[in-house]
């Protein structure tokens, strides 16, 4: 199969098979005599895996890492469960962390709802985010 075709079936650009080549995460390819690339069929697969491991948030070095293991005849799932677990603490953080944000954006737009623009400062610049207010 041409690059084109790869692309085509797996429902990715031509640059991004490019990319993960260059990434490491699919092997080049063999040349034809006009310098074509010439996929076997086996690239499907790993373009799907790739895909299905960045749709769970992993990264293309943590993808890397799986596909590493499994060339090197590891079974990787310990490592992915562990990849999945810290990706699912990192979410429930980011979740906390947007969560005091939002409450704090709430703090200030009931301060702005109060406050009277005629007595903001030149001191302060806003008297609605200003630390004292």
């Amino acid at each position: 199969m041409r690059i084109g075709e790869v692309a085509d079936v797996a429902g990715v650009s031509t640059q991004t098979i490019r990319f993960y080549e260059r990434r490491g995460l699919l092997s080049r390819p063999q040349r034809e005599g006009n310098g074509y690339r010439e996929y076997d069929t086996s690239v499907l697969p790993r373009l799907a895996f790739i895909r299905s491991g960045q749709a769970a948030g992993l990264t293309l070095v943590e993808i890397a890492s799986i596909l590493d293991l499994r060339r090197d005849g590891t079974v990787p799932c310990a490592h992915v469960h562990t990849l999945l677990l810290t990706k699912r603490e990192d979410l429930q953080r980011r979740k906390r962390e947007i969560a005091a944000l939002e409450a704090e954006l709430d703090v200030l737009i009931g301060r702005s709802d109060r406050l009277d623009p005629a007595h903001c400062t030149d001191t302060e610049i806003c008297h609605i985010i200003a630390p004292d207010a």
